[in-house]
């Protein structure tokens, strides 16, 4: 039973995990954008139906930009808190600088520098005004600001003014120290804004600041909240290809691997996005690297508006905080989220709170974590483990029942059950221990892929917990472990040709298959296996003494 457990648990680690990371999946051929730009208009949903055409149309490719951080404009207007540092333009008022002093870079060409997200040819919270049939863009308006350079303290606030041919916008933003949240508010006069919708550009998608940015492609996603969280890919989109996303949202947000954009519409007394649209953009190789987001918001005729902005981590204690789903925005397990995401989660918290508590470096954290979790499980195991032996036992008799019914499959049933009662033998008592793990590895899997706490965190000789060892001495060492723990476990156990085959194969397989996992997660399971020997050692020696054989 324990032997077809481990290769079913070996087989659906690799159908579920590996052919995504070996063969991402490669694009499907573009599609011409549409011609029929009246055709198009009548398929779109909602307030969608109303966006620009310079909007609406498919944009053309747009260069990569370059990985070292991209200067600002002399006149930029500044917001500085202890967490960020924000830059407007004061063309327009879009954000053109989103930097995070507490997150490095990690970039080809950036340096050391902080995190810095936006990219230097796609600002993002652009306004433009739809007014019925026509557009007004505030691309080209001139803001004048309350102050040129803000240092966020306590709850302060920026506003810019606008005025044009006799119509005025306002932009106030609301800060708030130790929060990545900021509100905006504007007020549009003089446009008849009667019927107006506001749309908000998000830009292209945030800007790579990791080592390997092919990876950080694959997790490039627009994100919405409607009745319940929903994702796309950039990657699912064809370069031009329109895709029309049906609000109403609480919010639209862009994510990264470890960030995020969102903007949110969540206070009370003020309308949710209408819909949100996204174009595809270019492809580096085989990934995606951009898509064109735009945001509706129907605008009251008073001509106010109101929404929120988040531009940081993927942290999901903090986002967790401001509710409405927004932690959900990177949600733990693909397919297998609803076992995974809870307990990926729990690990997390334990996995932090000894890191902050005991001020362990993260790589000692895994050690001990991956101790305790062999110490819960000791007793389990101990049990299953005399299951076996007692199983062992019996085996002269099971194979004497099964020669005296194999012509009658319902006696044989009916003997097999009352030995099993007479000698206090569970046939499954050896796979719960062996399963119990299964839910933490998954989550560890996808924790060590996700977790923003765990980027860039280096352990001994290994550069980032979170990306797979350079040198390949943690999945090579595992791969070793899992060998002792099987050639230990199978002392005394009567020759049989599948173990032995077991013994060799699984350990070389596991071994290929972490190759490019985490080193945090080889590591922890290097350690639980090396913390399992002992317990396989005694377990054998009970073996052969119960078989008469000599214990050494």
């Amino acid at each position: 039973m324990d032997r077809r457990v481990i290769l079913a648990i070996a087989l659906m680690v690799l159908v579920a995990v590996v052919p995504s990371l070996l063969w991402p999946p490669k694009p499907a051929p573009p599609r011409p954008a549409p011609s029929d730009t009246a055709a198009t208009d009548a398929a779109l949903p909602g307030d969608a139906r109303t966006l620009p055409p310079q909007m609406r149309a498919a944009e053309p490719p747009l260069p990569e930009e370059p990985a070292a951080t991209v200067a600002a404009a002399a006149d930029t207007i500044w917001v500085e808190s202890d967490l960020y540092r924000l830059g407007f333009n004061p063309q327009g008022g879009a954000l053109i600088w989103a930097e995070l002093t507490r997150y490095q870079s990690f970039a080809p060409g950036d340096s050391g520098r902080h995190v810095q997200l936006v990219r230097g040819d796609a600002p993002i919270l652009t306004h433009a005004l739809l007014l019925g049939s026509d557009t007004v863009s505030l691309a080209d308006w001139s803001f004048t600001p309350s102050e040129q350079r803000l240092r966020v303290v306590g709850d302060d606030r920026l506003t810019l003014v606008a005025e044009r041919a006799g119509a005025r916008v306002t932009l106030e933003y609301h800060f708030a120290a130790g929060d990545y949240r900021f509100a905006v508010q504007g007020q549009v006069a003089g446009l008849g804004s009667s019927g107006a919708v506001l749309a908000l550009g998000l830009g292209t998608g945030l800007r790579s600041v990791e080592v390997d940015s092919s990876d950080d492609y694959r997790h490039y996603s627009v994100v919405t909240k409607a009745a319940k969280t929903e994702s796309k890919s950039f990657r699912s989109l064809d370069p031009g290809e329109v895709a029309d996303l049906a609000g109403p949202f609480e919010w639209v947000g862009l994510k990264s691997k470890y960030f995020l954009l969102a903007t949110l519409a969540i206070d009370e007394g003020w309308p949710p996005f209408g819909g949100a649209r996204a174009v595809g953009g270019p492809r580096s190789g085989r990934m995606a690297t951009r898509a064109n987001v735009t945001a509706t918001l129907p605008v009251p005729p008073a001509g106010a508006f109101a929404y929120q902005v988040y531009v940081g981590p993927l942290d999901h204690r903090r986002l967790g905080a401001i509710g409405h789903g927004l932690d959900d925005a990177n949600p733990y397990g693909g397919f297998l989220r609803g076992l995974i995401h809870p307990v990926s989660l729990f690990v997390v918290d334990i996995l932090v709170w000894m890191h902050t508590r005991l001020s362990l470096a993260y790589g000692w954290v895994l050690v001990i974590f991956g101790i305790l979790v062999r110490v819960a499980l000791w007793p389990l195991n101990q049990k299953a483990m005399e299951s076996g032996l007692r199983m062992q036992a019996v085996q002269p008799l099971m194979k004497d029942i099964q020669d005296r019914h194999k012509n009658d499959p319902k006696r044989l049933q009916e003997e097999m059950l009352k030995l099993y009662k007479e000698h206090k033998v569970n046939p499954f008592g050896g796979c719960l221990p062996m399963l119990l793990p299964l839910p933490i590895l998954f989550a560890l899997f996808f924790v060590f892929a996700n977790t923003i706490e765990l980027r860039g965190v280096p352990f001994l000789w290994l550069p980032d917990l979170s990306r797979a060892d350079p040198l390949y001495i943690i999945p090579v060492v595992m791969g070793l472990s899992m060998f002792t723990v099987t050639k230990v476990g199978q002392r005394g156990m009567p020759p049989n040709p599948q173990s032995t085959m077991m013994l060799y194969i699984l350990p070389v397989m596991m071994t290929v298959l972490f190759l490019k996992f985490a080193s945090g997660l080889n590591l922890y399971y290097t350690v639980q296996n090396l913390f399992s020997i002992p317990q396989q050692y005694l377990i054998a020696q009970r073996r052969l003494k119960q078989a008469g054989r000599p214990a050494s």
